[in-house]
């Protein structure tokens, strides 16, 4: 296994092309716009760029590592040589079954199908293909530079092989791979998300303010980020996409996403991507600043 194609150019996208490619693999970043990929190239070489400067990675594995990345504006063109094809497009269901029908039409039979979703069923992903065997979950998490954990979901009909291979993989990029079944939210956000709304229910019941939420579960219990600071992190949009399908798919009312955060991702503010959401996000600035929504 060589060539890895990467759909979607965003943080995820980008962050997955750069991890294979420093890790010797040639890679086709596919996005349907020239300007995401073209940003996608500028937050690689910054990422690369930052390694070096820590001695992480020396200048000549960082010029061969971007050596290693073409990118392509059609999944036709983009997957038709891949031996593994990464989806990391946003979190929406009907996006990714029309994605992967398009994506099964034009790789070549061999390949692996992977999907980067961080809660949408692998199952269901594989019913829009006609190699449901060879479809797979690979869940980076963010940064995925930093970050060492792939949750490697199993889909109803993926083969012991195709899963034995991407634990492998997994493996060889630097990440430690967990192999989980194919249940709403997984095992990362079936736990992550339930924490993050009861965060967003304290706030919105009076409980305390948005700092000291964070603050708490910081200092005492340990956590490297408060949950609110979390969520701006991840986007509030997707933590909403998120706890929607574990709703969905369980039925039970604790799943429910909190009116506070279905107000503020209505309302645009879906986090630091957005520049607001429980912090103001101002360019440079490493500052956090509560939102004067909640001040």
């Amino acid at each position: 296994m060589n060539q890895i194609a990467v759909i979607g150019a965003g943080t995820m996208g980008n962050g997955i092309a750069h991890v294979f490619a420093m890790n010797g693999y040639q890679v086709t970043l596919i996005d349907i716009s020239a300007d995401a990929l073209e940003r996608a190239l500028v937050t690689i070489d910054k990422n690369l760029n930052r390694m070096v400067s820590k001695d992480l990675l020396t200048e000549s594995e960082a010029t061969d590592t971007k050596s290693r990345i073409a990118t392509e504006l059609t999944i036709e063109e983009g997957v038709k040589t891949a031996d593994l094809v990464v989806e990391a497009a946003t979190e929406n269901l009907d996006l990714k079954l029309s994605l992967f029908r398009t994506i099964d039409e034009h790789a070549p039979a061999k390949a692996i199908l992977a999907s980067n979703t961080s809660s949408i069923s692998i199952t269901h992903i594989a019913s829009a293909t006609s190699r449901p065997e060879q479809v797979i979950g690979m869940h980076f998490m963010n940064p995925v530079p930093v970050m060492k954990l792939v949750e490697v979901i199993r889909g109803y009909s993926t083969s012991d092989e195709v899963t034995a291979s991407i634990m492998e993989l997994s493996k060889k990029i630097g990440k430690v791979p967990v192999e989980v079944n194919d249940y709403p939210g997984f095992v990362a956000n079936r736990i992550l998300l339930p924490m993050i709304n009861e965060a967003i229910h304290t706030l919105h019941e009076g409980v305390a303010g948005v700092e000291e939420i964070d603050t708490v579960m910081k200092l005492g219990m340990a956590h490297p980020m408060g949950p609110l600071q979390l969520a701006d992190f991840i986007g509030l949009d997707v933590c909403l996409a998120i706890l929607d399908v574990l709703h969905k798919g369980f039925g039970q009312p604790k799943y429910a996403a909190c009116p506070l955060l279905v107000n503020m991702v209505k309302a645009g503010k879906r986090g630091r991507k957005s520049g607001e959401g429980f912090y103001t996000y101002t360019k440079g600035s490493k500052d956090l600043v509560v939102s004067s929504s909640f001040t």
